[in-house]
Formats: C-alpha cells, sequence, structure tokens
C-alpha cells in the first residue's frame, strides 16, 4: 500500500519546493544574482605639456601632447603641430644633427601592428611626419620604451613619444672610428679607412672585437666573423658595389693575417644600398664609408 503512494509524496515534495523558489525568488525577488565585478581601469593620469630640448640650443613646449588611442599607433599630433614643424626646421638648419624619437607602449595594451610593439609603432609614425617634412630617415633612428606609468584613460593613451638629440657625426675617419664602442662581438662595429689607405684604422675597441671574435671562433668552428663593406652614394651602382666588396676583402686579409681561420670568414658587399647616416652632407658620406664586421 505504501509503494503505490510514493510517487505522490514524491510530486507532492517537488510540487512545494517549487512554490517555496516561486514565493521567495520571483514573488520577493531575494535570489537575485549579484552582478559581476568591474574590471578595474588604469587611474586617469594627466599628461604634462611636450617639451623638447636640445641643450641650450632648443627648446621647445606646447600646451599639450600626443593623443593615441589605447593599443593604438596612429598619433593625434593637433595639440603639438607647431613645435613639430619646428623641430623639423632646427632640423634642417642643422644638418649635423640626429635625433633619436623613443615611443612608449604599455603592458596593458595589444599590439596588432606589423611592428615589434606598439612603442616602434608610434616613433616610426612620428619619423614619417618629420621626413615628409624635408628631413632625410638616415638622420632619424628610432627606438621604444615599456612604460607601465603613461598617462591614460579606459580608451587613450597621453604623450607617449620623446626626443632625444644624438651627437654630431665625426668629421674625420679617425674620429668615426674612435666613436665606435665594444659591446660584443655579436653587435656590428664598423671599421674606417684613412684617405688613401687600405688598412682600417686600428682603436682599442676594434681590437678588443678582434681578440674577442679570435677567442670565440676558436670555440665554435661552426660559426663565422661577416664582413660587410659598404659605400656612400657618390658614383654609379656597380662601382660601388664592387668598391664595397674590395673593402671588405682587404679587411678579410688583415683579420687572416691575424690568426683567424680563412673559412670562418665570410665577405659580403652592400655598395651604397644600406647607408647609416645621411649621404646628403660629407659627414654622412664619410660615415657610410665602412666596412661592418659582427659574428654569426
Amino acid at each position: 500500500m505504501s509503494n503505490n503512494n510514493a510517487p505522490w509524496w514524491i510530486v507532492l515534495f517537488l510540487w512545494m519546493g517549487a512554490s517555496t523558489y516561486w514565493h521567495v525568488c520571483k514573488v520577493k525577488e531575494l535570489c537575485v544574482e549579484p552582478a559581476p565585478a568591474a574590471v578595474p581601469l588604469p587611474e586617469p593620469v594627466k599628461a604634462k605639456p611636450l617639451h623638447i630640448q636640445d641643450a641650450d640650443s632648443l627648446s621647445l613646449t606646447a600646451d599639450g601632447n600626443f593623443g593615441f588611442a589605447l593599443s593604438g599607433a596612429e598619433s593625434d599630433m593637433s595639440g603639438v603641430q607647431p613645435e613639430l614643424d619646428s623641430l623639423a626646421s632646427y632640423l634642417l638648419a642643422h644638418p649635423g644633427k640626429r635625433l633619436n624619437i623613443v615611443g612608449y607602449y604599455s603592458s596593458i595594451e595589444t599590439n596588432s601592428t606589423t611592428y615589434p610593439n606598439l612603442g616602434i609603432a608610434r616613433a616610426e609614425g612620428i619619423k614619417k611626419y618629420l621626413v615628409s617634412k624635408g628631413l632625410t630617415a638616415e638622420r632619424i633612428s628610432i627606438s621604444s620604451e615599456l612604460l607601465d606609468s603613461l598617462p591614460m584613460t579606459a580608451d587613450s593613451v597621453r604623450g607617449g613619444v620623446n626626443f632625444i638629440f644624438q651627437e654630431p657625426i665625426p668629421t674625420t675617419e679617425e674620429g668615426l672610428a674612435n666613436a665606435q664602442k665594444f659591446e660584443g662581438v655579436f653587435k656590428p662595429m664598423d671599421l674606417y679607412f684613412p684617405t688613401g689607405s687600405a688598412d682600417y684604422i686600428k682603436t682599442d675597441a676594434n681590437r678588443q672585437f678582434v681578440e674577442e671574435a679570435q677567442k670565440f671562433l676558436a670555440a665554435n668552428p661552426d660559426k663565422k666573423l661577416h664582413l660587410t663593406g659598404h659605400t656612400d652614394n657618390e658614383g654609379d651602382d656597380a662601382t660601388n658595389m664592387t668598391l664595397s666588396k674590395e673593402r671588405a676583402e682587404v679587411v678579410k686579409k688583415q683579420l687572416t693575417s691575424l690568426g683567424i681561420a680563412t673559412d670562418q670568414l665570410a665577405t659580403d658587399a652592400k655598395g651604397e644600398t644600406q647607408p647609416k647616416e645621411s649621404n646628403d652632407t660629407p659627414e654622412g658620406r664619410r660615415a657610410n664609408r665602412r666596412v661592418a664586421i659582427v659574428v654569426q
């Protein structure tokens, strides 16, 4: 008898549970799910006005600063246009001056550009603008820096760019050679030649490079020291390509005489195709006549 009544007890309990849910959750609305916690956004930081300084020679201050969309590379220059134009005019009037543009980016931003990071992309955009004002691309280098203290709101970045003036190009081959710093055999170093001489200028830095490269190559026979010849843009392309090859071969002979195995020395020629400085000035052309050495 009790077994036959079991289904009715089950129905009764289900009905009681449903009634309780309806009364508590639907009538009194006591079962409302709490809203999910909002994702905290960066605290708005006020950007400083743009300031560009080159020692005592140049001082430019804008009312505003560069603007970028969060995770964006295209710059809003409306607040700094006169200062950028003045910067371009200053550089055109001082052909020995060089400029490095530093682009900043934050770790919370997403890079959807083809550049290594948003900082490089932002700096490249400013560089293109200055080049459009008549400057040569070789005079402007770009770099980037991760900076999580960037002034930003939920959808924009203010500032994000810095300008650093670099030392003028040395005016002699000896000056160019002495300006080279040894930072390791995997960082390219340029060798320069006195006028009318086939022997490159020896410095403490390139002597250290050769000594360290020789040790490394002896311990790593599968590696090579690459020697790449370069020229300025004077003369025709074919002649410059031949000349750059000859310069690399001269350095190869000199390094072979110092004890580096011939089969660990590889030469290449780029002619005038990869200038490191602008060919528009004598100093720039002089800096481009070189042989770059690096271990790979």
